[in-house]
């Protein structure tokens, strides 16, 4: 076990610091598991960086602590993770009595940066949730608190390990089209996974930054991460014109609303035990309702989004985020030099698909084993024929995403990954701030740069040939 402990203990600094360089002494604490605390126990938390945890990994870590606002929902979580370890409403008092090494963040967006402070201040590795955060003043704060110690930050950007989005990074790594000039990507979230946003905090810019930053950011994430570029300029349009005061409807809840019957997005909560538990047995706590009406007047995010983006090595993206499609899913076409790359998952006209789609956000949430599927892209390069190349993945747990993030951290910390798929705060930061330049270019009707937003300068170049991080670039260089 201690042998399997100290190899966690490295995954973390190799993880956050993007290096394979790292000091063996730091993890010699003798043969105990890793202490961890987590932070923030709505569903994500408590399901994938909770139970799974628990379930796969207790021969190496132990959970010695939780905290939450909320009394009733740390109760239920601790039931749930199968845990037996102390519950705090006082954060810092979790940190001075539980003495972590790993804290993991899963709170809302709008306070990530309280925590991810003070668990780098206290002096324990922090691996968040995304988004890092919701803006650039608490990023700039969250890179200060990271540099004045010697602790790591890791973002859990599940999206980088599907199969999926891994061939595409392998083709245009090996240059399968040349160099890369433009990319048109589109998201499309149906209307029960799209609606969903708008029934809990995130409708709320204060609370998740917009889906700019919340939904986005994961997308922005795999931009940064295909092109090896930082962005360098962003300008965007944006509206609310469908959720919100926009809806026929108005009411408290979905399930005291007297409109059940005749609005299309009616959301029964009940049905679902889980949430009656973690949630709804709750509210009397801290007044959080989980099924909000999405028709409600203080929604004050986008539903729709379009962005032009320019990178640092002159690449283009055009990129759209559409919160209420009747398909969930996505397309995006890479240009390059030599050819075109084309890519897209669960467009249900070009597949053969007959999944309700409610159940496609559920199989793709879900931490259970699951089904392989075999997805399609194209390949066309100039004066050839195109080529389709199938990979194979799974539904759940985001496209398999999830379970190879986890098998990576915990299984093969020091496995060289050829792909560059681990994340810390320089990822996490740029993927915010594309939303951030996205959110003040549609408020001031201008093009936004992001160099302007942080002491962090954008770099044409992110890793070198065998995909390890580029630290000895100097920050504040434009390249």
């Amino acid at each position: 076990m201690e042998s399997k402990r100290r190899t966690f203990l490295k995954s973390v600094s190799l993880l956050s610091a993007g290096t394979f360089i790292v000091p063996s002494h730091l993890f010699d604490f003798g043969n105990k598991k890793l202490k961890v605390v987590l932070v923030g126990t709505g569903v994500r938390g408590i399901s994938f960086w909770g139970k799974r945890l628990v379930q796969n990994y207790s021969d190496i870590l132990e959970f010695v602590g939780l905290c939450d606002v909320n009394p009733g929902r740390l109760q239920y979580a601790q039931s749930y993770m199968g845990v037996d370890c102390k519950l705090y409403q006082d954060f810092d008092q979790m940190l001075r009595e539980s003495k972590p090494e790993l804290l993991i963040v899963t709170t809302k967006d709008s306070v990530h940066h309280e925590y991810i402070i003070k668990g780098l201040d206290y002096g324990c590795d922090v691996l968040t949730e995304k988004p890092l955060t919701i803006d650039e003043d608490k990023s700039q704060a969250i890179l200060d608190a990271e540099r004045r110690g010697n602790k790591k930050l890791i973002v859990g950007f599940n999206y980088r390990w599907s199969p999926y989005t891994t061939k595409i990074k392998e083709l245009l790594k090996d240059g399968a089209i040349g160099k890369v000039t433009s990319v048109d990507f589109h998201w499309y979230l149906n209307t029960y996974h799209g609606a969903s946003y708008f029934r809990r905090w995130h409708g709320l810019r204060e609370e998740g930054g917009t889906l700019w930053v919340h939904k986005a950011t994961h997308h922005f994430d795999l931009l940064n991460w295909w092109l090896d570029s930082d962005p360098e300029e962003v300008f965007a349009y944006g509206d609310l014109e469908h959720y919100g005061v926009n809806g026929p409807y108005s009411g408290t809840n979905c399930r005291d609303c007297s409109f059940k019957t005749d609005c299309d997005y009616h959301w029964d909560i009940t049905s679902n035990d889980h949430y009656m538990k973690l949630y709804v047995a709750n509210e009397k706590h801290d007044g959080y309702v989980r099924d909000n009406c999405l028709f409600r007047k203080d929604i004050n995010i986008y539903d729709k989004m379009s962005a032009q983006i320019k990178y640092a090595n002159n690449t283009v993206v055009n990129y759209s985020l559409t919160t209420y499609s009747p398909y969930e899913g996505y397309r995006i076409a890479f240009n390059g030099t030599k050819g075109r790359i084309e890519a897209w998952l669960d467009i249900p006209y070009l597949k053969d698909m007959n999944v309700d789609q409610k159940g496609l956000h559920t199989a793709e949430m879900s931490q259970d084993e699951a089904l392989f599927e075999r997805n399609p892209m194209i390949v066309h390069k100039l004066w050839e024929d195109h080529k389709t190349i199938v990979v194979t993945s799974e539904r759940a747990g985001h496209n398999g995403g999830d379970k190879r993030l986890h098998e990576k951290i915990f299984l093969d910390p020091e496995g060289n990954d050829l792909f560059d798929r681990d994340a810390g705060i320089r990822d996490g930061i740029m993927s915010v701030l594309i939303g951030v330049a996205a959110r003040k270019s549609i408020e001031e009707e201008r093009p936004v740069k992001i160099a302007g937003l942080t002491d962090l300068k954008p770099r044409r170049v992110r890793s070198n040939s065998t995909g390890q991080f580029l630290e000895n670039n100097n920050d504040n260089d434009e390249d």
